[in-house]
């Protein structure tokens, strides 16, 4: 699958440090613009893929995988891995890989994959797609910085799928973050806005990932 891709911000032979961000089931690359986008500073290039149809795969992502999933679902991570290369062929700084909702269920599949990784991956209400029981890919690098955030009471990605996928991350080795934001909405808080924040200075200025910004 080619997506469609929308670009803003610096062009990204010129940035010094570029992020894809994958918007949610039913939103689309300019959602993601006045959501997150439009509040962040700094030289960035953005990259934002858009799903076919609004969406990456049908399924809920706590649904356990069906024949038709999987088909979707690689679909979709053939097609972010076709943009990952891109960008990588375009510029030597850091990317960044993020994403909200569905979006961060398809940057955390990505990265477990291990193919064409990010320097950093922030999956805002995110977990893995799929059940424990299903055969999925644990290829994640790592030391791989990653933050994982959810609510107490989303109405998509439960607190224990939030919860299997941190373990994952863990036992995977990746360098993590995690945070549960109380009766928040579904949507990208400001505090999750501000680690992306920090993240993507880390990076265009060369230092280590910390992840220590507030919630």
């Amino acid at each position: 699958m080619t997506l469609d891709v929308l670009h803003t911000g610096t062009a990204l032979q010129k940035a010094r440090v570029a992020c894809v961000f994958l918007h949610g089931r039913g939103q689309s690359p300019e959602a993601m613009l006045d959501h997150v986008v439009q509040h962040l500073p700094g030289d960035v290039a953005w990259i934002l893929p858009r799903a076919k149809g609004g969406s990456w795969y049908a399924a809920r992502a706590i649904d356990p995988l069906t024949d038709t999933t999987r088909t979707e679902l690689a679909a979709s991570l053939t097609g972010l891995a076709a943009v990952m290369t891109d960008v990588r062929s375009q510029t030597f700084r850091p990317v960044v890989l993020a994403g909200f909702s569905q979006g961060a269920c398809l940057s955390l599949e990505h990265t477990f994959t291990g193919a064409s990784p990010a320097d950093a991956v922030l999956a805002f209400t995110g977990c893995r797609v799929g059940t424990t029981a299903d055969q999925r890919p644990a290829a994640l690098l790592r030391e791989l910085p990653v933050y994982l955030s959810g609510a107490d009471a989303d109405p998509w990605i439960p607190v224990a799928a939030f919860a299997e996928a941190a373990a994952e991350l863990a036992l995977a080795g990746a360098s993590l973050r995690s945070d549960i934001f109380p009766c928040r909405a579904h949507e990208v808080s400001p505090a999750e806005r501000a680690m992306l924040a920090t993240v993507l200075a880390a990076l265009a200025e060369d230092r280590p990932v910390t992840m220590e910004a507030p919630r």
